[in-house]
């Protein structure tokens, strides 16, 4: 069995900071998440980095959210036996 899954990141950002925001549906569960990056005003202008960390930092407080929901179904699962 394969399965596709859609993970949407929309990206916001200004001359100072980057805002990812992250959404997963997957099996009727909503997961959603943020990160941000703020560039120091005295670092020159490179978009990309502040993508990539607040990307990273979106998908990182996402995954917790994954990872404690299969958690919480285990222990359901472990507790009917």
């Amino acid at each position: 069995m394969e399965k596709d899954v859609t993970l949407n990141l929309h990206l916001s950002e200004d001359d100072i900071e980057t805002i990812a925001h992250a959404v997963l549906n997957l099996r009727g569960d909503h997961f959603e998440a943020m990160g941000k990056a703020r560039r120091n005003p005295a670092d020159p202008p490179m978009p990309v980095i502040g993508e990539e960390l607040a990307i990273a930092r979106a998908l990182q407080t996402l995954t917790g959210q994954v990872m404690e929901a299969a958690q919480d179904k285990v222990e359901a699962f472990l507790k009917d036996d």
